[in-house]
């Protein structure tokens, strides 16, 4: 009898063995599985499980770059046509951007006094702060849309279409634009506009393959520094603006004084990435299969509830025309003929309601759909579960059903649920809002527009500690409105927070809601009402507000 032998020239055993299938050699280890020449059996070739499962070694662009536009235009197609996943779009957004990201400026006057000296101090970042701020929203709030190079949107709707693409597509991308045309009287108050750009237009001229300085449109340097970002001139497949399609522009990614022209925001997955994924890209197939299943639930319950009622005969029609003696050329005796002519002209009512005539021996039968499947809810929630989870939201926010949910389990979703938002935020400020905030505030204090100590330094010297600031997004709001603000209060009470984080995480800004509240409690006494409850807080001087109010729209004093 022959004999296999492996490399070793050790005989070959049956596979029945071994517990982990052949290992070829000598054994090593005993895993899981039994013997395996493999210590680890996510790397057993021969298993059974897993043995067929042969995925490549890539480098992120080589996994990207040449599939990108496929996977891409798969995700907008299923949320252009499937409601959960643009439910799901909507719902980040809506809490990560609603309608607009609120700027609050915080210089780093440490770091400023640290390196320059001066009067860097915390009055003097107050003062910038205010000023900054006030600027800052004449500009994104422009009436005329002079922040936008299009002139079609605000800077907050701005934020807002960036994050979709970022969110559908895996990345956004800006452009910074130097018009000072714009400026002058009824006009821009400054040269700065912002462009948002389509992903799709950042691609390697004449669509040439990746190489060592060339990836996927961004051309890099021998560091691997993004330099430049080549793009087309218009949409590829836009037939009227073929010749156009088929430029490129190389932009370089700042301006020779450090001002930045491009901002490519996009989530990092891998070192060396430099493009980016959307979100829906793990999910995809699942949410493909699971729109389809809908439909086809759909189509067989409404063909279920066309056909709800048959007449059920035990005769055969040419059966009964001999029983009953028809001629030839009859289909029915004349008998039958009568009985059908009375049903439809002289028809059995009773209160209104037509009673059908039968023949004899049949009956009406109404169909029994199994549709849709008894299983159909659980089945579709637990694929929601796994879209949620891939998003980063609670599997509530996504189908909007809250009728399983108490309030433990609602506020600990929210809870975790918020993690995930507040990190898409700040990421997206890093990648995008704050570098289009520093870019126009480079062009305010070149002009003059905010206070310096003597001897600042100028802003490219110091654009990090400039630039400093936060985003106020969309309140967190509470799902026990009573509790949640009594657990704000204890937490400031307790000195473990602060006005302005309780009143950042509702999407407020601490010191106009002071202001506001001074002018209300001003406005009490001022018409000789007796102020509320919530108005009676304590003033330097010892006295309650109650007892001795302020006037209308007075300050008390420190």
């Amino acid at each position: 009898m022959s004999v296999i032998v492996d490399a070793f020239g050790v005989p070959f055993k049956a596979r029945a063995d071994y517990g982990g299938g052949y290992t070829g050699g000598s054994p090593v280890g005993g895993g899981l599985s039994g013997a395996s020449a493999v210590p680890y059996e996510a790397g057993d070739w021969s298993s059974q499980k897993i043995g067929n499962w042969l995925p490549w070694i890539r480098s992120p662009d080589a996994e990207i770059n040449q599939f990108r536009d496929r996977m891409v235009a798969r995700s907008r197609d299923l949320v252009r046509n499937d409601g959960w996943a643009s439910g799901g779009i909507t719902r980040i957004l809506d809490n990560c951007i609603g309608t607009n990201l609120r700027l609050s400026a915080a210089p780093d006057y440490r770091a400023l006094k640290l390196r320059f000296g001066g009067g860097f101090d915390a009055v003097w970042a107050d003062e910038f702060r205010q000023a900054a701020e006030a600027l800052w929203r004449g500009f994104a709030h422009s009436a005329g849309k002079w922040n936008d190079v299009e002139r079609q949107m605000t800077v907050g709707q701005q934020f807002r279409v960036a994050l979709r693409h970022k969110l559908v597509d895996g990345e956004g991308l800006g452009l910074a634009y130097w018009l000072p045309d714009r400026v002058g009287y009824g006009a821009a108050d400054y040269a700065t506009a912002f462009r948002l750009v389509d992903p799709d237009r950042l691609s390697n001229p004449n669509q040439m393959l990746d190489s060592h300085y060339m990836r996927g449109g961004v051309e890099l340097d021998d560091l691997g520094v993004p330099v430049a970002y080549h793009l087309r001139e218009a949409e590829q497949n836009d037939w009227y603006n073929a010749i156009e399609a088929n430029r490129w522009e190389r932009v370089e990614r700042e301006d020779p004084d450090g001002w930045q022209r491009v901002f490519h925001d996009y989530d990092r997955d891998r070192a060396g990435q430099h493009r980016g994924v959307g979100v829906f890209a793990p999910v995809l197939a699942h949410m493909k299969m699971l729109a389809r299943y809908y439909s086809v639930e759909l189509q067989a319950a409404t063909i279920a509830s066309q056909l709800g009622l048959f007449v059920k005969s035990p005769y055969d029609p040419a059966l009964v025309q001999d029983a009953l003696g028809a001629d030839d050329d009859a289909e029915l005796p004349m008998y039958q003929n009568l009985r059908s002519e009375w049903s439809k002209t002289r028809p059995a009512m009773f209160d209104g309601v037509r009673v059908p005539t039968l023949a004899p021996g049949e009956d009406i039968t109404a169909v029994e759909s199994a549709h849709p499947n008894t299983n159909f809810g659980a089945f579709t929630h637990e694929m929601l579960c796994v879209f949620a989870s891939c998003t980063g939201v609670s599997v509530e926010q996504i189908t909007q059903d809250w009728s399983r949910t108490n309030y433990s389990s609602a506020r600990a979703a929210l809870m975790e649920t918020w993690k995930t938002l507040t990190r898409r935020r700040e990421e997206f400020a890093t990648g995008t809002a704050t570098p289009m905030y520093s870019c126009w505030l480079q062009e305010a204090m070149e002009n003059g527009e905010l206070p310096l100590p003597s001897g600042a330094p100028e802003f490219i010297e110091a654009k990090t500690a400039y630039s400093r600031c936060e985003w106020l997004g969309p309140p967190r709001g509470w799902v026990d409105p009573v509790k949640e603000p009594a657990g704000s209060v204890l937490r400031m009470d307790a000195g473990i927070s602060t006005l302005k984080q309780e009143s950042a995480e509702q999407g407020r800004d601490w010191e106009e809601t002071l202001d506001q509240r001074a002018i209300e409690i001003g406005k009490f006494a001022a018409l000789g009402i007796a102020p509320p409850s919530w108005s009676a807080m304590q003033t330097p001087n010892g006295a309650m507000f109650g007892e001795d109010a302020p006037a209308a729209g007075e300050r008390v004093a420190a």
